[in-house]
């Protein structure tokens, strides 16, 4: 199976990504370190037509960012997925789950890195029962960072919706810095318009008010956010 042109070589997961390396008890978590690996695969930025199918958990993302968008007529929705997401595009939902005329497409935004736990890494799912445990929790808190997803777009206001997503974001991947929260991703407005649910030009006109605030700056495809989380803009909404 191949995700795309690259480098295919062996990576140790659990050093690639030590929080599941911590689920593993002290006494065992070396040997884990060392015996979990996984090919590791690089997917080059831009369009990306996943494979048609594999055997296995999925693709652990160890680096980079991923949109998926579904679109139903000619509105669309998207995912941001990123370094610690576990995803298995090829998984086909049965037709009889919806009548809608759904359609699917992947974007890699920036060259990303992958871990393929396939068949071969089965086996240590089996010695170390507590790395499948967390697997499965990575799953989930795909799911539950869509449902927060969703509540943002909820939101009335499109400058609230991208202040929170931001933030949101920053939560997951972001850094704090002297001058506020750094948010070291390359998101295109249009990008951020299927994210938020509204029209590229609005999110425009609502970045540059959000920047004249002293809110949110974009300098060399980092996002600086300054203050705190947008708790005053939902009180402003309110009223």
């Amino acid at each position: 199976m191949s995700v795309g042109p690259g480098t295919h070589a062996l990576c140790h997961v659990l050093r690639e990504d030590p929080e599941l390396a911590d689920v593993i008890p002290e006494e065992r978590r070396q040997l884990a370190i060392d015996e979990c690996v996984a090919r590791e695969l690089w997917i080059p930025a831009g369009e990306w037509e996943p494979p048609g199918s594999m055997e296995g958990v999925g693709l652990l993302v160890l680096a980079g960012l991923i949109v998926h968008r579904i679109g139903i007529g000619r509105r669309y929705g998207a995912e941001l997925i990123g370094q610690g997401d576990l995803l298995r595009p090829w998984q086909k939902e049965p037709e009889s789950l919806t009548p809608l005329p759904v359609i699917s497409g992947w974007s890699v935004v920036e060259r990303t890195r992958v871990a393929l736990l396939d068949d071969d890494f089965a086996p240590f799912l089996a010695r170390y029962p507590e790395l499948a445990a967390s697997l499965l929790a990575r799953a989930i808190q795909r799911s539950r960072n869509l449902l927060v997803n969703i509540a943002i777009i909820h939101q009335a206001r499109v400058d609230v919706r991208l202040h929170m997503l931001l933030w949101h974001l920053a939560a997951r991947w972001g850094r704090v810095r002297s001058d506020g929260t750094a948010l070291p991703v390359r998101l295109t407005h249009n990008v951020l318009a299927d994210l938020v649910a509204a029209r590229r030009p609005t999110v425009t006109s609502a970045l540059s008010d959000l920047a004249r605030r002293g809110l949110v700056r974009v300098t060399d495809d980092t996002w600086l956010l300054s203050g705190q989380p947008p708790g005053e803009l939902l009180d402003a909404a309110a009223r």
